[in-house]
């Protein structure tokens, strides 16, 4: 199990057994690939009730789908559902790991909070627990380079098939 440079990232690129729609090759780094925010975003709706986290949590139930055209606010404290514009997939050796950028992280914005594993076999979107932990309201433009992704290779082959298969919004 090895994190793939450069080189290694073009390669399965070239070879089509990653697939990254649209793609540049100026988006790979020494060690990973700038991935890019798309215009869809999950806001929370004002909480009234307490919601119960259990095995059957929906967060459709307590979030609103909306689509922006030059920016949105997230407010201090505050968290959103973002999503990549790029779509990856990905072959059954290989899973990666969605990163924030420093130079985002420095102004307080956290751009995954949790659950950044992007498992073998997987083809979607990203989506992406966006929270700003600054002391500072932030304007969130869709387009920019949001986060990496840093590919590893796995000791044996799976297939993800789960419930966020093939994403296309948050």
């Amino acid at each position: 199990m090895a994190v793939l440079t450069k080189t290694e990232i073009l390669k399965e690129i070239e070879s089509g057994r990653i697939k990254i729609t649209p793609f540049s090759e100026k988006q790979v780094g020494p060690a990973s690939i700038d991935f890019h925010l798309g215009n869809s975003f999950r806001i929370f709706r004002q909480a009234k009730d307490i919601f119960h986290v259990n095995d059957k949590v929906d967060y459709e139930k307590v979030t609103k789908l909306v689509k922006i055209k030059d920016n949105i606010i997230l407010l201090p404290g505050k968290s959103i559902h973002g999503i990549t514009i790029e779509s990856i997939d990905l072959p059954n050796n290989i899973c990666g790991w969605i990163q924030g950028r420093s130079k985002l992280a420095r102004i307080g914005l956290m751009v995954h909070i949790t659950a950044n594993f992007i498992h073998p076999g997987t083809k979607g979107k990203q989506v992406l627990e966006m929270m700003n932990v600054g002391p500072m309201p932030l304007a969130i433009h869709p387009k920019i380079a949001i986060c990496q992704i840093i590919l590893e290779e796995t000791k044996g082959k799976a297939e993800y098939k789960g419930i966020f298969s093939n994403q296309q919004t948050p």
